[in-house]
């Protein structure tokens, strides 16, 4: 890959119940791993021993930058059964953006198509740009409607890096291949994460970065190689944000 990853907006401090570093902690792992852009998307119920709810409210008071590294915040949001969220809207409007993603945790396989249904209802909430991991062959997904609806929606999909180095994801590399080539043809674009949840594996999408460049992945539709790409996608708007003083 010729770009740099030079943003990682999916991972997850301390807050998410089981992960291993503060917000400040995974920002100096961000510093130190060349990571400008540092999303903090911390899971929302559902998970067990995530943070209360009320915590994404406060994120208008969250740090901005950090040893120099600009922060952004979301939450990795759970899809339902039934195409609900796991966060209500009174919180998903505090958020800069959220994730979407489908965990065995608070979700049960429904099939192929109502599972495709659930992600993409879903995926038409507003703060909602990104979807995490669609990947696992234990929930299947019809990538064909997937990919179509992120045009539609204004989503993009992710290659989670933390996915190709665990070795319970059914059909995996299968499913991210059928996904990719997907997304090519309809130009939607894709993010590369680490999905880290300790400091040392922020920025960490080596195995990520291996897939597309073997793939023949068209770097002008990953977006986290910019953080101008991933600002204007999620119409982050800095005179918005609270200030002191």
């Amino acid at each position: 890959m010729k770009q740099q990853i030079i943003a990682d907006i999916h991972t997850h401090s301390i807050m998410s119940g089981h992960a291993f570093g503060t917000v400040r902690e995974m920002a100096m792992g961000a510093k130190e791993n060349g990571i400008q852009l540092l999303g903090i998307t911390e899971h929302a119920p559902g998970i067990p021993g995530t943070c209360d709810p009320f915590y994404f409210y406060n994120c208008k008071i969250a740090p901005r930058y950090l040893y120099g590294v600009e922060l952004i915040h979301g939450a990795e949001v759970n899809v339902l059964t039934g195409g609900k969220l796991s966060l209500d809207e009174c919180f998903m409007k505090c958020l800069d953006y959220a994730i979407v993603g489908i965990h065995k945790e608070c979700y049960g396989d429904e099939g192929i198509d109502k599972n495709t249904d659930n992600l993409i209802a879903c995926m038409k909430h507003p703060k909602v740009f990104f979807v995490s991991h669609p990947d696992d062959g234990y929930t299947p997904l019809n990538y064909e409607r997937l990919v179509k609806a992120a045009k539609e929606y204004h989503v993009a999909l992710e290659v989670n890096n933390s996915s190709l180095i665990k070795t319970d994801r059914l059909n995996c590399r299968e499913n991210i291949s059928k996904m990719l080539q997907l997304c090519m043809e309809h130009r939607v674009p894709i993010i590369l994460s680490s999905d880290a949840h300790d400091p040392d594996w922020v920025g960490e999408v080596t195995k990520a970065i291996e897939f597309v460049d073997n793939f023949g992945f068209d770097e002008d539709l990953i977006l986290n190689n910019s953080i101008e790409k991933i600002k204007e996608f999620i119409g982050y708007d800095e005179s918005k944000l609270w200030k002191k003083g």
